[in-house]
């Protein structure tokens, strides 16, 4: 079978996932086509006019039995402007919505993606997400959109989604799954994320100064892709609280990187916008404890116990759910990560291809 996947906005979650489809679904005979990660808002209302009128306009022209595309792809234009593609069966993989992406307070609140979003769900044969959170916001989000437009707006298009919208996880490679090493001395907590707004650097900040003050034994390793612009969180903790810290940064190496999951007793998340947590999923993947907020895609991921309840008092509960761990540690009495297996390549790979070969045929008949 030949695939055409497109990711039109190749993040680095989008390239993880990508890659993986490539490495474990060696049988097809795959097409790769992807655009940089920038100019947000041009590239995701450009990328069909620069892949069919740009260098690759022939490659688009080939035959092929199937499309695999990011939601990030505008893909009802892409097959106006390229009539060939406009029959060929097509898979959309929703890595996240553009309804339950919080904006920041600088971001332009547009509705533009949001409709992009809509029109791809539309000119698929087959949506799939990443967690039913993911699928749920877009669905829910989608309907209040349309009750919000003033004329002219069909009947039936929500449930038109719902009939073909499917869950299927990003897996995990292999190499994510490593034996636990853990380390004596205080509570290992990696915070591996964005270091960006939605993924709640004040709250880090306001749970690190709480616990300097009641004197935990905790150790935070704050890692992960950094931009040149970043919350002033981040200034303010390596500033005030350096005796608390470890690894720093982004961390080039990923031998380095997957030594500190394993090392690591406890792998934090913040946020306030993961459609899947894929980082967290690794930290644990490699034995670490899971401690998310009680929301987004974690619900359907971690036990209760694992979860820390929002609302008003969530950082004083995040910092007691700590606390209580650092304390276990110093006792030897840690509990064991949860098991994710469930979501390795290795598990999941009869499961990508039961679907690729289900559009496919779906639409043959």
């Amino acid at each position: 079978m030949k695939i055409l996947l497109l990711s039109a906005y190749d993040a680095d979650s989008h390239a993880y996932w990508r890659q993986g489809l490539l490495d474990n679904l060696t049988h097809y005979d795959w097409t790769v086509l992807t655009l940089p990660a920038r100019y947000f808002s041009w590239r995701v209302r450009g990328n069909a006019l620069s892949w069919a009128f740009g260098e690759t306009a022939e490659t688009l022209r080939q035959p092929y039995d199937l499309i695999i595309a990011t939601s990030m792809t505008d893909l009802a234009t892409l097959k106006g402007f390229v009539p060939e593609l406009a029959n060929i069966p097509t898979l959309l993989y929703f890595h996240e919505n553009q309804f339950a992406y919080p904006t920041s307070k600088q971001a332009y609140a547009s509705v533009e993606p949001k409709i992009l979003n809509l029109y791809s769900a539309l000119a698929a044969d087959q949506i799939v997400f990443n967690t039913d959170f993911n699928r749920q916001t877009f669905l829910n989000g989608a309907s209040t959109l349309l009750k919000k437009l003033p004329d002219h707006i069909p009947s039936g298009i929500p449930q038109t989604l719902e009939e073909k919208s499917h869950v299927l996880a990003v897996p995990l490679p292999q190499h994510c799954f490593q034996t636990h090493q853990a380390v004596a001395g205080p509570l290992h907590i990696v915070w591996n994320h964005r270091w960006e707004y939605d993924k709640g650097p004040d709250q880090l900040l306001a749970a690190i100064e709480a616990l300097s003050q009641s004197g935990a034994s905790v150790k935070f390793h704050i890692v992960g892709q950094q931009f040149r612009q970043q919350p002033s969180a981040f200034a303010t903790i390596h500033e005030k609280y350096p005796n608390m810290l470890g690894e720093w940064g982004y961390i080039p190496s990923a031998q380095a990187y997957r030594k500190l999951l394993r090392q690591a007793d406890v792998v934090l998340s913040t946020a306030h916008h993961d459609f899947q947590g894929i980082a967290v999923l690794e930290g644990v993947a490699a034995g670490a404890i899971p401690v998310v907020p009680d929301r987004l895609a974690y619900q359907e991921l971690f036990d209760q116990r694992f979860r820390y309840p929002s609302g008003e008092q969530e950082t004083a509960l995040l910092v007691s759910q700590l606390t209580q761990l650092a304390a276990l540690k110093q006792e030897n009495t840690l509990p064991a990560a949860p098991d994710v297996n469930s979501l390795s390549w290795q598990h999941m790979t009869s499961k990508y291809q039961a679907l690729i070969e289900a559009v496919y045929l779906k639409h043959k008949k």
